[in-house]
């Protein structure tokens, strides 16, 4: 319970302390290459994320970073638990975007945040609003930046992996990018056993090999080639 309070208090409280920082990096120089603009703005959330995930007594292991490419690529992850963003965000070294759902603009100061990174927001209930930002996506991605899909739409909770939509993918195909399969193992133990409380969890990610726009022309057999990949590397906990 002391862990559990400790965390929403930094949580909160560091969002108020990074207001300043928001602030400035609304004047951040435009003449930096799209790099170094991009390390710079998510120097603090990275660090934000990382201290939340640690806060839990929570453990990251990560190997695989070597097949991260240089340049925008979308990382494509399987779901199990809320953690997986702060996971992905403060132990992958390379500056991303999430396509998050709409609801969480309710939340204080994070969507700020969220738009300086370049998230992209959907919702889910109105298809011509999620087509257009599939759209956006790919443009962003054009642009330089890189982002995270989690293509089974919900958390499997560590559960078996749901079946991959294709919607998020076709950015990748639309800007030309590669995609890098991403595993996530135990996240969901933090947060998604049933009880109220954090717990401390041994999380494993595995950034696999990417896979080269020269295969996309099928977007429905890249969606199931994608899930083999990540669910070979996935073991179900209960």
């Amino acid at each position: 319970m002391f862990r559990t309070i400790v965390w929403f208090i930094y949580f909160f409280g560091f969002l108020l302390f990074s207001l300043p920082t928001l602030y400035k990096l609304k004047k951040i120089d435009s003449k930096l290459s799209i790099d170094d603009q991009d390390k710079i703005i998510h120097e603090l959330p990275k660090q934000w994320a990382e201290t939340l995930v640690k806060l839990t007594g929570s453990k990251v292991v990560v190997t695989g970073l070597e097949n991260i490419p240089n340049g925008p690529v979308l990382f494509v992850s399987n779901h199990q638990g809320n953690f997986d963003i702060p996971v992905i965000l403060g132990f992958i070294n390379k500056p991303v975007g999430f396509i998050s759902k709409v609801e969480v603009k309710k939340i204080p100061i994070v969507p700020k945040w969220m738009e300086a990174m370049n998230c992209i927001f959907i919702d889910r209930n109105n298809r011509r609003q999620a087509i257009q930002s599939i759209k956006d996506g790919a443009n962003i991605l054009r642009e330089g930046h890189s982002l995270v899909i989690f293509p089974e739409g919900t958390r499997s909770k560590g559960g078996a992996m749901k079946p991959f939509q294709t919607g998020g993918l076709r950015m990748a195909a639309d800007a030309g990018v590669p995609i890098v399969p991403i595993s996530i193992n135990g996240s969901h133990l933090i947060m998604e056993n049933g009880k109220k409380f954090f717990n401390p969890a041994s999380v494993k990610v595995k950034v696999l090999q990417p896979v080269l726009p020269d295969s996309y022309e099928n977007v429905k057999h890249l969606a199931i080639d994608l899930h083999d990949k990540i669910s070979e590397q996935v073991n179900p906990q209960t």
